[in-house]
């Protein structure tokens, strides 16, 4: 990386991870606070773009029509379903009419909402920008222009996908594949600082690559299973039981991903230590191994602490980062080839 445009492009896919970063950060505030129905319709709120701070200001039977509006997008998006093969999800969407339930409007929480979307925007611009700032390297670096568009792709989606999160009134599996869209999106936007930067490879052996990537199976399973524990918690909190009771009440959910949890940082160690055998400390292990432990101590502090608000947004982003880092670092071992 000598160029000053490829510097340039460096530093615009690096600001567009930080700001996906943030975007994370930000949602899961979103989600400790309750605020994820704050604009029951997508991409506008309240069928606004500057949403209303009053209820005064809504009409007297908005619950009424903002959810005959999401019952008309959740029977075409489970027509999808069924056309894939997904019956009884579609079924499931159909018949459940909790889903179509309208909260009572909340200013700080349509706010909370709204300002996350405009977060969205933003990143959605930032990608954009890359993606037709990649153009110029289209001779040079193909593999540029086509990682930025595939993360251009993967916005789109996620954009869409995100109005169907909001359609289906936060329904747990479509808040969990949410969540892996974002994954894809940051591996991609990983991957393409690796490929711009062109650094210097860290030469292992061939077990090793497989230990980094059975490293991240384990974490991708272990976000899976935080899903299912925040579903848990959801339902919990919706019976207005204290936070004290939450973690308790979670029963197996929460015991399998915190056993889980200590499986993911003996791999990763073993990474660490498997590396350090083979060649000298690299900072990107001790930066993988330092996350995964302080993800493993925000876990410990939500279980230990009563889920305290602002430790739940910040797990969720220590283990985003966490899934980046792993990516980055299988990006840069290369296998050692034996010599005859």
């Amino acid at each position: 990386m000598s160029a000053p445009a490829t510097r340039g492009f460096y530093k615009l896919c690096l600001s567009t991870l930080v700001a996906v970063y943030f975007l994370i950060l930000v949602g899961g505030i979103v989600r400790t606070t309750g605020s994820g129905m704050g604009c029951p319709d997508w991409p506008k709120c309240f069928g606004e773009w500057i949403p209303p701070t009053t209820v005064s200001q809504l009409p007297e039977n908005y619950k009424e029509e903002y959810s005959q509006l999401r019952e008309k997008k959740n029977k075409k998006f489970a027509a999808m379903l069924s056309a894939i093969g997904m019956k009884e999800s579609a079924s499931q969407i159909i018949n459940d009419k909790s889903i179509l339930e309208e909260a009572d409007f909340n200013p700080l929480k349509t706010y909370i909402e709204y300002i996350n979307r405009l977060i969205g925007v933003v990143i959605g611009l930032l990608i954009v920008a890359l993606f037709f700032r990649s153009l110029s390297f289209r001779k040079s670096n193909p593999s540029f222009v086509w990682i930025s568009f595939a993360t251009l792709i993967g916005v789109i989606l996620q954009g869409w996908f995100g109005s169907i999160v909001v359609s289906t009134n936060l329904t747990s599996w479509t808040i969990t594949i949410h969540m892996f869209l974002a994954l894809v999106i940051v591996a991609l936007l990983v991957y393409l600082l690796h490929i711009v930067s062109n650094p210097v490879k860290i030469k292992v052996n061939p077990y090793i690559r497989i230990l980094a990537l059975a490293g991240i199976v384990l974490l991708a399973i272990q976000v899976f299973l935080g899903t299912e524990v925040r579903t848990a918690i959801d339902r919990i909190a919706a019976t207005m039981q204290p936070r004290a009771n939450w973690i308790s009440s979670a029963g197996a959910d929460f015991i399998i991903h915190r056993s889980f949890s200590w499986l993911v940082l003996l791999v990763n160690l073993g990474v660490l230590l498997a590396i350090r055998k083979t060649t000298s400390i690299n900072p990107l292990t001790i930066t993988l191994t330092l996350l995964i432990l302080l993800s493993v101590l925000t876990g410990a502090g939500m279980a230990y602490f009563s889920m305290p608000a602002f430790l739940q947004p910040l797990h969720l982003l220590i283990v985003t980062m966490t899934c980046g880092t792993q990516f980055l670092l299988l990006f840069r071992l290369e296998t050692i080839r034996e010599t005859a």
